[in-house]
């Protein structure tokens, strides 16, 4: 999925910031902008007894938190923040879904607890957390790897989506596991 939008005058962290000094037109825009992405990341699920709509709505209320919520401050590029607001506000729809059903409440995001210590800290934090936490270690491309990643994409898939060789790939997972072994064991 793409997260970002060409032929932009104005740059999104710009139009967050007018939007948040309450131009409400700055707001539509970016609304505008991310439509396409928000419908594409809820085409990637499936809510039982509902439809793609609903969940294209509850990303765009979760494009709209992003907006309001965005802080530069951080280091952060909008786009990142966008598509970590929009896919919490999907899964949180999902989950709503399943306890209103009397479904087993399963969680999307959850990571199987495992064998090594990185992996048992990892499934001890929500994954809102640590999508967090991912972006204020990591750089926005390595960002953007790790969350296709674990996602459940492949390498060569991720490379095809980031136009970026596989050894680029690679070489930015590896990165991101020594910072996040340091960001999480320190």
């Amino acid at each position: 999925m793409r997260w970002c939008v060409q032929d932009c005058k104005e740059s999104d962290e710009a139009l967050v910031a007018r939007a948040q000094a309450g131009e409400g037109g700055a707001a539509e825009e970016l609304l505008n902008r991310y439509k396409n992405a928000v419908r594409a990341r809820a085409r990637k699920f499936f809510l039982e007894g509902g439809e793609t709509e609903d969940l294209v709505q509850e990303g765009m209320i979760g494009l709209y938190t992003a907006i309001r919520a965005y802080s530069p401050s951080h280091g952060k590029s909008f786009k990142n923040f966008a598509y970590l607001c929009v896919t919490r506000r999907i899964y949180d729809a999902l989950r709503a879904a399943n306890k209103l059903k009397g479904k087993e409440d399963l969680d999307p995001d959850s990571l199987e607890a495992g064998g090594t210590p990185e992996e048992s800290l990892l499934a001890g934090e929500s994954r809102a957390e640590l999508q967090l936490k991912l972006m204020r270690e990591l750089s926005d491309f390595e960002f953007r790897v790790v969350t296709l990643w674990l996602e459940g994409m492949s390498y060569a898939a991720i490379a095809e989506m980031t136009g970026k060789q596989l050894k680029s790939i690679d070489n930015a997972l590896a990165r991101s596991k020594k910072k996040l072994q340091r960001a999480f064991l320190n």
